[in-house]
């Protein structure tokens, strides 16, 4: 009995940019985790290391760049895996929508604590 076809079966622009995300979250991790791997031994790692590291805004839009893509990343894999469950019609439109609102309050909250970490606030 053929049901109807799964979110990662029928594919598109959302699958394609879950794919994305997934690959530049394991390329940045891989990078982290080399760094501390290598470093952890030549150098303490102490919290006002990595604070005066977070004033360069390279390493700040890094990391804001890590924190959007790992949110969408995560809001996005939970909506699909509760559409391939079969919510369908409002439910899926409350879903979106409160996802939609965590995803925004995270980004903003890991934002202003970056900022303030920063001095900038």
């Amino acid at each position: 009995m053929a049901g109807a076809p799964t979110s990662f079966e029928r594919g598109g622009w959302g699958w394609l940019f879950q794919r994305i995300t997934a690959a530049f979250l394991v390329v940045v991790l891989a990078f982290h985790f080399f760094l501390l791997h290598f470093y952890h031994h030549a150098f303490e790692i102490t919290f006002a290391g990595t604070s005066a590291r977070m004033e360069d805004i390279g390493y700040f839009a890094t990391m804001w760049l890590f924190l959007v893509t790992a949110t969408f990343h995560g809001v996005n894999g939970v909506y699909n895996a509760l559409v391939n469950q079969g919510i369908s019609g409002s439910a899926k439109t409350a879903v979106k929508g409160v996802l939609g609102i965590a995803g925004l309050l995270l980004v903003a909250q890991g934002t202003r604590v970056a900022l303030v970490m920063n001095g900038f606030l």
